[in-house]
C-alpha cells in the first residue's frame, strides 16, 4: 500500500491535482488501485455545480491515469520520465461523483512498448461502476540531455 506522501515521491502531482490519496494494490507495470476520498472542500466544487456538486468527469478520468502514472512510473527504469496524456477512447461515465463518495480507481496496462502505452481504466463508487475508458499515455524524461551541436 502507498500512502499520500509516497505517491508524490513517484508522480508530480500536488494539491489541488493530486488526484489519488492511496494505491491499495500495485503490480508495478500491471496494475494498480487508487483511492480517492471526494470531499466537500474540493476547489472544483465550487463552481462545478454550486448547490448540486458533481465531480467534473475529466477529473475521474485524471485520477484513473494518475493510478495509471503510478504503475508505470514505480518501475525503477522509468523513475525519470513523465507519464502524459496521449488521449482517451471509449470514456463512459455512469453515475455522477459527489462529495463524500469514496472512489475506487482500477487501472490495467493492456499495451506498453518503448514508451507509449495503453491502460483500461475503471471508476468504482461502492461496487457501482461509475467511469471507465481506455487511456493513452507516452513518456517523456523529467530532464532530458541537453542537444549537442
Amino acid at each position: 500500500m502507498l500512502q499520500s506522501k509516497e505517491i508524490q515521491e513517484i508522480i508530480p502531482h500536488r494539491y489541488p491535482f493530486l488526484m489519488v490519496d492511496r494505491i491499495i494494490e500495485l503490480e508495478e507495470g500491471k496494475r494498480a488501485v487508487g483511492i480517492k476520498n471526494v470531499s466537500s472542500n474540493e476547489p472544483y466544487f465550487q463552481g462545478h455545480f454550486p448547490g448540486h456538486p458533481i465531480m467534473p468527469g475529466v477529473l475521474i478520468m485524471e485520477a484513473l491515469a494518475q493510478v495509471g502514472a503510478v504503475v508505470i512510473l514505480k518501475m525503477p527504469e522509468f523513475a525519470d520520465h513523465l507519464a502524459l496524456f496521449a488521449g482517451l477512447d471509449e470514456v463512459k461515465f455512469k453515475r455522477q461523483v459527489i462529495p463524500g463518495d469514496q472512489l475506487r480507481l482500477e487501472i490495467e496496462l493492456i499495451k506498453f512498448r518503448k514508451s507509449f502505452g495503453v491502460a483500461q481504466g475503471k471508476a468504482y463508487v461502492g461496487e457501482t461502476l461509475v467511469a471507465e475508458g481506455i487511456l493513452k499515455f507516452f513518456l517523456e524524461r523529467k530532464n532530458p540531455a541537453p542537444v549537442s551541436d
